[in-house]
């Protein structure tokens, strides 16, 4: 949809299929039980500025769609890091200084680390993992467990022990190394459809181009003059095709196109990680500490207060990324490890009225070092390739989905 609405800015003719009822591929919005969630819960940093940016464009109000929050990072009882409103970089070493949780010495070894970072300008001479990385740096189990793995989880959704250092750097750097705002969270308080795409397919048609849900793709098939799509209702030819699905999709639908046989190796290289979100609907009264905390070893990683966020009181959000042992488990299973974890950790007493498990067992790819995604304008100068997956400084984010599509359009604008 940011290729879309960038193209349709320009005054290009714009068509969009989607194969799903509704827009938003991952990040979108789903009915449960009568309450709206979203597939996943996603966050944005301030640093994401083409997305924000293009909420704003598409008819979004920052400020009333999300709650902002200060750089926080809490592990229930465990850690606790808050950055105050200071200039940046001065607002981070403030928040080392003085987490909770660590012992001094932990404390100024992370933030001898960051300072070592910002002499290195965010640059390594080779891509290593991360937690190569920490080790060199001095970073020892604890420091490690509770402030660098869950960064790096949540950044990156890889294992340390598989993640890029250059690429967790590079969120770093915008993140925390810039403006203060940078830093923050905001949490959304719509559903993901509604935030971004649903707006989008709006801008789109009041441009004069087209959406069309319910309408995957068949087939890419190149012609001498255009590309034709092949969808249930019959072949649609166009100037220019941005392939904006998922890797697993894109491989698929390329597959038969010789000319992209690399492009499709280089996709089906790609090692896949999930994630999954665990809702629970407890009684209005219950409520967490914060809007967003985390625990520190359990199953549950981070922990939503949708009542405090988005106004849906009683209903709790947990969050699971990367890969791990709670992949053994059943939904029922992991839905009852959360509770547990609940009421052991905030005393939440009984059952929820409802629960329910999402599992995106290919959230996202293994952000790996020295990784070799593919470009977005493949070797057919008339087809592109969007999608968090591409080539690009960010992990798979949803930042880094919008910085490939906004690359596409630029492309088909520069072309005649």
């Amino acid at each position: 949809m940011s290729a879309a609405v960038s193209s349709a800015a320009r005054g290009i003719p714009v068509t969009v299929f989607e194969s799903a009822r509704q827009l938003g591929g991952r990040a979108r919005g789903v009915l449960c039980n009568g309450t709206q969630l979203d597939n996943g819960q996603h966050l944005l940093l301030g640093c994401y500025r083409e997305t924000l940016r293009l909420i704003e464009q598409v008819g979004g109000n920052i400020g009333q769609d999300f709650q902002r929050l200060p750089l926080q990072l809490d592990l229930h009882g465990q850690f606790s890091l808050k950055a105050p409103r200071l200039p940046a970089p001065l607002h981070l070493l403030v928040a080392l200084l003085t987490a909770q949780g660590l012992s001094f010495s932990e404390r100024l070894k992370a933030a001898r680390f960051m300072l070592a970072l910002r002499r290195m300008n965010f640059l390594l001479p080779s891509d290593t993992t991360v937690a190569e990385l920490l080790a060199q740096h001095g970073q020892d189990a604890d420091l490690t467990l509770k402030l660098w793995e869950p960064l790096c989880i949540a950044a990156l959704n890889t294992p340390i022990r598989k993640a890029s250092a250059q690429v967790l750097l590079n969120v770093l750097r915008d993140s925390l190394n810039r403006s203060r705002a940078d830093s923050d969270m905001l949490l959304p308080r719509l559903d993901f459809t509604a935030l971004f795409p649903q707006r989008a397919a709006s801008y789109v048609e009041q441009c004069g181009g087209r959406v069309h849900t319910s309408c995957g793709i068949e087939a890419i098939i190149p012609k001498e003059d255009g590309i034709e799509l092949v969808t249930a209702d019959g072949t649609h030819t166009f100037s220019h095709v941005i392939c904006a699905v998922s890797s697993t999709v894109a491989a698929k639908l390329l597959r038969p196109i010789e000319a992209l046989a690399e492009t499709v190796a280089q996709i089906e290289r790609l090692e896949q990680q999930p994630i999954y979100a665990i809702y629970l609907q407890y009684p209005p009264t219950v409520r967490l500490p914060h809007p967003m905390l985390g625990l520190h070893q359990r199953y549950c990683q981070w922990l939503f207060d949708k009542g405090q966020i988005a106004g849906q009181h009683g209903l709790l959000a947990a969050v699971i990324s990367a890969e791990g042992i709670h992949q053994e488990l059943s939904q029922e299973e992991l839905a009852q490890k959360v509770i547990a974890e609940l009421h052991e950790e905030f005393g939440i007493t009984g059952q929820p009225s409802w629960f329910k498990v999402i599992a995106e067992q290919r959230a996202t790819f293994c952000c790996s070092p020295n990784l070799h995604r593919p470009s977005q304008q493949t070797t057919l100068p008339r087809l592109l390739l969007a999608g968090d997956y591409t080539a690009g400084e960010y992990p798979a984010t949803l930042e880094g989905a919008v910085m490939s599509g906004l690359k596409c359009a630029d492309a088909i604008g520069l072309q005649p």
